[in-house]
């Protein structure tokens, strides 16, 4: 089993995307029963709250459904769990760094790195947005998921 985290700030809208995105990827290639799926927030605003309903409108459209999830704190536990940890922004990725610990043995970084040359770091948080930056998030996690599930299917499976 390979278990893979998505990591935004508030886990309400980039992370959970991501998310879904990644488990309808997992799932079209038959592969759930080998790769383990979730998603967490850096920050504690809105946990146990679901995914902003403009996220579950913009993935409801592409036949992804994250209304179910529900927005939690990442935990130092989570080091010993996930295989892979994925953030949506270099700023959570700082965040999660200074506190890995050494014995973290599996891959810290951005998820957007699994895009191979581009022009972005980030993927851009829309909460503050319209929703048509909801739509340029799942442009870019579903890109970069595809990416993501090559690798894994070429390093593990």
């Amino acid at each position: 089993m390979v278990n893979v985290l998505f990591v935004c700030l508030g886990n309400i809208c980039r992370s959970p995307t991501a998310e879904g995105v990644f488990r309808k990827i997992v799932k079209k290639h038959g592969m759930s029963d080998m790769i383990s799926i979730d998603s967490a927030g850096t920050g504690n605003w809105h946990l146990g709250n679901p995914p902003d309903q403009r996220a579950i409108e913009a993935a409801s459209k592409r036949s992804i459904d994250i209304s179910h999830l529900r927005a939690r704190r990442f935990s130092s536990s989570d080091f010993l769990k996930f295989d892979y940890i994925l953030t949506m922004d270099r700023q959570n990725l700082k965040s999660l760094r200074r506190d890995c610990p050494v014995s973290f043995d599996g891959h810290l970084g951005l998820l957007l790195d699994f895009l191979g040359e581009n022009n972005f770091y980030d993927v851009p948080d829309p909460y503050y947005s319209d929703e048509h930056a909801f739509e340029i998030v799942l442009d870019l996690v579903f890109e970069a998921a595809e990416n993501l599930f090559k690798h894994i299917l070429n390093h593990h499976i």
